[in-house]
Parts: C-alpha cells; structure tokens; sequence
C-alpha cells in the first residue's frame, strides 16, 4: 500500500476545493523546478505540468507518447518537490492502453508527489502534422480506463483531482462536439472531477458546453481567434484555466527573439528584462525547506 504524508492530504483537498468554488482560477504548467518556484511566487493556488514543456526542453516531440513513464513522472516529482503547492500531472495517456497500467500511472503519480492528473482518451495520436487523424479508445474502453484511475486513486489518495481529457477535435468525427458531450458526461460519471477537451476554444461553443456538460470545466489557454481573458470565461463557467505548453512555448519565442537581434543587430537587448542573479538567488534561498 502506498503510503502519503499528511502534507500530500491536505494539498490534494486545497487542489479539490478550488474546482469546488463557484470562481475560476489559473493553473500555471511548469516544465522543471525552476518554473515552478516563479509561478509559485506570483501568488497562484496550484500548479500543473506539461509533458509538452518536458518533452521539448529535452529536444524530444510531444503528443506522441514515447517518452518513458518513469522518466515523465520523475520529471513531474521535480517540479512537485520545487513547491509548497498542490500540483496536478499532465498524465497523457496514462502511459499504458489498459485500465491496470492506467491505475498505476496514478499511484504514482501519488508517489512523485501530485495530488491530481490528467487522463487522455486517445489510442492512436495524429499522424506527424496532421491533426484530424487520430483514434480514440471505444467509449467502453475509455469509461473503464477513468474508472480504473478513480479506484486507483481513492485507495491511496482519496481527494485526488482526475481530471479526463476528449481528444475527438484531434479525430475525423463528423460532429466532434456531440461526441465530446457524451463522452465527458460518461467520464463524471465513472469518477473524473474535472473534464477538458483540447481545441475546442470559441466562447460560444464552452459556453454551450459548460452547460450540456455535468462537471467543472478546464479549458487549455493557447492560440485563439479573440483574445480570451479570466474575466471572460468566468462568465461562461469555465472553472479552471490551464496554460498547457504555452508559457514553454512563449519561454522559446523569447530566446529565439533575443538570439536573432543578437545575431542580426548585434544587440543585447534581451538582458533589460532578465531577472537577475540576486534576485535568483533569493528565490531559491526562499525556497529551502
């Protein structure tokens, strides 16, 4: 039996309680332990992690399940052990097609240190560049996959957030919409406590959703036709914002932009918004335990 510290008890209920609330809130993804103290330090309530952020400063793709389980959740324990908040795995797919090595994927996850995770539907990721192509686990399938994570879960750390991820806007469905509904609402009831579903990011089309959906809503902050802000999508209901691999990505764009003026303009301009040595110094010292 997996064993967990009252510390890990009480974070797994704060991580809970904040998608009980009627406000939203944001959940920074940090890639490394780093990260993770800036964005404790802001002030946030949580922290997730992004398999996109690990995988890439690593030179590795993302979204294509070949990183090793105990080298992703390593990972994750880092960041887990970098901070004093709660902090919920990007689990991908559970890092296994059957229901027994999903409910493993969440016990230890518990043991790295997370309080919550995420579990994706997907059997067959899209082919390199192509995003309409990917195969999703038969509705069965998937429900027994959630279940097994909530059993998982509830034996060891019974506030454990899980959160189930649809992937059908990564699939050739003909109404990926109507299939996310069934599937999401098919998922609460098999014991998810938070649902998602990746690039579905209209306002009108979560707000719909929030409606036909039973269960708090996490919506994937990235790429959107209008600027979406908090105040916006706590208007519609979505409960959670998580900033997935975007601040990795915005973190890259930085440096590229600085490498290019150096390169082309022989200018450093980079360094008048770097935080400074002192200043890092500081924060790890804050952070000795």
């Amino acid at each position: 039996m997996c064993r967990v510290s009252e510390e890990l008890v009480t974070k797994a209920a704060q991580f809970k309680a904040l998608h009980n609330q009627e406000h939203t809130f944001v959940m920074p993804c940090a890639w490394d332990a780093f990260s993770a103290m800036l964005f404790e330090r802001s002030g946030v309530k949580c922290l997730g992690t992004t398999s996109g952020g690990v995988n890439w400063v690593k030179g590795r793709k993302d979204y294509v399940y070949t990183t090793p389980k105990a080298e992703m959740l390593q990972a994750y324990g880092e960041v887990a052990s970098a901070t004093r908040l709660p902090v919920s795995g990007d689990l991908e797919n559970g890092y296994g097609g059957d229901s027994p090595e999903v409910a493993d994927t969440i016990v230890k996850s518990i043991q790295c240190g997370m309080v919550g995770g995420s579990i994706e539907d997907q059997k067959q990721v899209p082919a390199d560049g192509n995003f309409n192509d990917g195969v999703l686990y038969e509705l069965k399938d998937a429900v027994d996959r959630i279940s097994a994570a909530r059993q998982a879960a509830d034996a060891v750390l019974p506030d454990y957030t899980l959160t189930a991820r649809c992937e059908v806007y990564y699939t050739g469905s003909t109404d990926p919409f109507s299939e996310a509904v069934e599937r999401l609402n098919a998922y609460r009831q098999a014991g998810a406590d938070c649902l998602f579903i990746p690039a579905l990011n209209k306002l009108s089309d979560l707000e719909i959703l929030v409606k036909e959906v039973d269960g708090p809503i996490s919506f994937g902050m990235g790429a959107t036709e209008t600027p979406l802000t908090t105040s916006m999508l706590e208007d519609i209901g979505i409960r959670r914002i998580s900033t997935g691999g975007g601040l990795t990505r915005a973190t890259f764009g930085l440096l590229q932009q600085a490498i290019s003026e150096i390169v082309d303009d022989g200018k450093f301009g980079y360094l008048d918004g770097a935080i400074s040595e002192a200043d890092i110094v500081e924060l790890l010292d804050s952070a000795d335990r």
